[in-house]
């Protein structure tokens, strides 16, 4: 996307200037599904809406980013590399500038000194005033790509293979990232060197992939700990029995309920739960147990229902 074309990250997330890095990252994640390529297959106006916003959160995203970009706007990797200091001295005169409309800024302004400054850096000044383009290295820009699996590639890792376009050379070329197991949403995985080809001779910039980990029919997800719903027949809740209970590997596992056990109880099966992305450990597995009452009643089972009330009523006080 040209320079002169880009939009204001905010209004390509949609969100107010003040939105909190919740709100930011509600509405990547909405709007990251919508126009995902495997939902919009050959839809290159869609691919493109997808590229942008994974841009901005990016940026958004990471609070110096942010601060940097609502300050100098899209020019803030441009400007942070020259690396002038902007701060004036005493005497010296200033000039206001105003970033554009898409430009993200607000005003302020430079010192005139400073200012000069910061051009012999960017271009270079060659004898008898003419300007020279510096020939210095310089690293290319990174890449942000959204990716989104499911929560059993999560346990497990996972990998996803991409064909990167360099923007800077035009060339494609096929990477393949390995996701951790205990990848948790908003998990930045960087492969290095894989992002845009640097200038002048310079390193080339880093791939990340943003991770979001789809919400799961069976399990519930906290931190490194999972919890999930079993069934559970009122006799077995009554007077005590065994339940299986569900894992993100696929299996089950045989759980002994206590007898008397409440519904709503949460019994917790240690170390079963998701693994940790720094690879020690796994959290907890919460079994809630969900109490099933029988239907289709014979008489013979009302009878003793009817016959258990009146024993229970006798002894209450």
């Amino acid at each position: 996307m040209a320079a002169s074309t880009r939009r204001d990250y905010y209004t390509v997330l949609g969100v107010p200037r003040t939105a909190s890095e919740k709100d930011i990252k509600t509405a990547y994640r909405k709007l990251a599904r919508k126009y995902h390529p495997d939902v919009n297959p050959g839809d290159t106006k869609s691919e493109g809406q997808f590229k942008e916003i994974g841009e901005a959160y990016s940026v958004l995203s990471d609070p110096e980013k942010r601060k940097k970009y609502d300050r100098w706007g899209h020019d803030w990797e441009k400007i942070e590399q020259a690396g002038v200091n902007f701060r004036g001295r005493p005497g010296s005169r200033s000039t206001t500038y105003s970033s554009t409309p898409n430009g993200g800024a607000t005003n302020f302004n430079f010192e005139s000194d400073d200012l000069g400054g910061l051009f012999e850096q960017l271009f270079g000044r060659a004898a008898g005033g003419r300007q020279r383009v510096r020939t210095a290295p310089r690293k290319g820009g990174d890449i942000e790509q959204p990716v989104e699996i499911t929560l059993e590639e999560a346990f497990g890792g996972t990998q996803r293979t991409y064909t990167i376009r360099d923007s800077q050379t035009g060339e494609s070329r096929t990477v393949e990232v390995k996701i951790p197991a205990g990848a948790t949403d908003g998990l930045r995985v960087r492969v290095a060197g894989k992002g845009d080809a640097g200038a002048s001779g310079g390193q080339a910039g880093d791939l990340y992939l943003i991770v979001s980990v789809k919400a799961h029919p069976l399990f519930e997800r906290e931190g490194e700990d999972l919890r999930v719903k079993v069934q559970t027949p009122l006799y077995t809740a009554v007077l005590g029995g065994e339940v299986m209970v569900p894992t993100p590997k696929g299996s089950n596992l045989a759980l002994k309920v206590p007898p008397e056990t409440a519904n709503g109880q949460r019994i917790r099966l240690a170390g079963q739960g998701m693994p940790k992305v720094s690879g020690s450990g796994r959290g907890d597995l919460y079994a809630e147990i969900t109490v099933q009452l029988p239907k289709n009643l014979t008489t013979r089972e009302q009878e003793l229902f009817a016959e258990l009330a009146r024993g229970r009523a006798g002894t209450s006080t």
